[in-house]
């Protein structure tokens, strides 16, 4: 395989990885912070703070892996 094929066939794949690990990820940090609120009323305002935090984290990634993603497939 050459690696313009090879490209064309990852890029694809690295895309809906970062998508579904992002959301995944999300879930997890949402279910985890639900949780938690629940369990200390008190420091909604802390956990939310974090959580917010987190998912700025989790969705950079992820805009990084598109833009990755553009900038490889301009060398198709």
């Amino acid at each position: 395989m050459n690696f313009a094929a090879t490209l064309g066939l990852a890029l694809p794949i690295g895309i809906g990885l970062a998508a579904i690990g992002s959301g995944v990820g999300l879930g997890f940090m949402g279910r985890g912070a639900m949780e938690a609120m629940g369990r200390q009323p008190e420091a909604i305002a802390k956990i939310q703070t974090a959580m917010v935090i987190g998912a700025a984290f989790i969705e950079a990634l992820t805009i990084y892996i598109f833009v990755l993603a553009f900038t490889l497939g301009n060398k198709l």
